[in-house]
């Protein structure tokens, strides 16, 4: 790994994009994310993820130098698909990723961030799609998320303008779920993780998959499929001892079974 460092502690998987200057987000960042997802996907100690960027940025955009690369537009496609595919994948994780975004997520860092399940803002953050103004468009999904985030209009506005909004703006637009200062983003981030990771895995899982069928499910599929997820959490090991410590009035300690 080169440009993705991580490490595994207290069943939460911490990932920090380290590519000065700007954390740019070039097609060999993309894989090592991937690599990431491989390597934490089936491991029973990691129940939440967790990335952030070193230094001033979240990331702060594509890697344009690597555009002045590439020769034809099937081989820019190509670099999208790969993007597509991984990010999709984030969004399907069976185990919930957040994203601790500071200083800039912008153009494919703001994609990333997208197919995060959570985003945790600094306050003073600049988060946008600026690829019109290098006479682009967003490669990652961008156009597509987006909207579902903000609402069509003010989507419209963000991609058609290439103007930023701030961390604050983010949260009020529904772009990310909360916002704090720059010096506390980070660590209420780990917070939110710890958090996470104390929950059963089983019902977790089982809450995403439920989350991501709400997307492209009729809601009368919905609720069906709803009942019977139910039904097996139900009778897992997990809910009978989240089940028994509440009678019990105690902190359970869920196994993942």
């Amino acid at each position: 790994m080169n440009f993705l460092r991580w490490e595994n502690d207290q069943y939460i998987s911490t990932a920090v994009i380290n590519r000065p200057p700007a954390n740019a987000l070039a097609s060999d960042l993309i894989r090592e994310v991937d690599g990431w997802l491989d390597a934490v996907e089936h491991d029973e100690n990691v129940r939440v993820l967790l990335i952030h960027g070193e230094g001033r940025f979240f990331s702060a955009g594509a890697d344009i130098k690597e555009f002045t690369q590439i020769d034809s537009g099937a081989e820019f496609s190509r670099l999208a698909e790969k993007g597509q595919q991984v990010f999709e994948r984030m969004e399907a994780f069976s185990k919930p990723i957040i994203a601790s975004i500071h200083g800039a997520a912008l153009g494919g860092g703001l994609e990333l961030a997208m197919g995060c399940h959570i985003r945790y803002v600094s306050e003073t953050a600049k988060l946008g799609l600026p690829e019109l103004q290098l006479g682009l468009v967003p490669g990652f999904a961008g156009s597509q998320r987006l909207p579902r985030f903000v609402g069509f209009a003010k989507a419209a506005e963000m991609l058609l303008t290439s103007d930023p909004i701030t961390g604050t703006e983010a949260v009020q637009w529904g772009l990310a779920n909360k916002a704090f200062p720059e010096d506390e983003v980070l660590e209420k981030s780990k917070a939110l993780a710890s958090k996470l990771a104390g929950k059963s895995p089983v019902s977790v899982k089982a809450a995403l998959e439920l989350l991501q069928y709400s997307k492209t499910a009729d809601f009368h599929e919905g609720v069906a499929r709803e009942a019977a997820i139910f039904g097996d959490v139900f009778v897992s090991e997990d809910a009978k001892e989240g089940i028994s410590a509440f009678i019990e009035k105690r902190q359970p300690e869920f196994k993942g079974q």
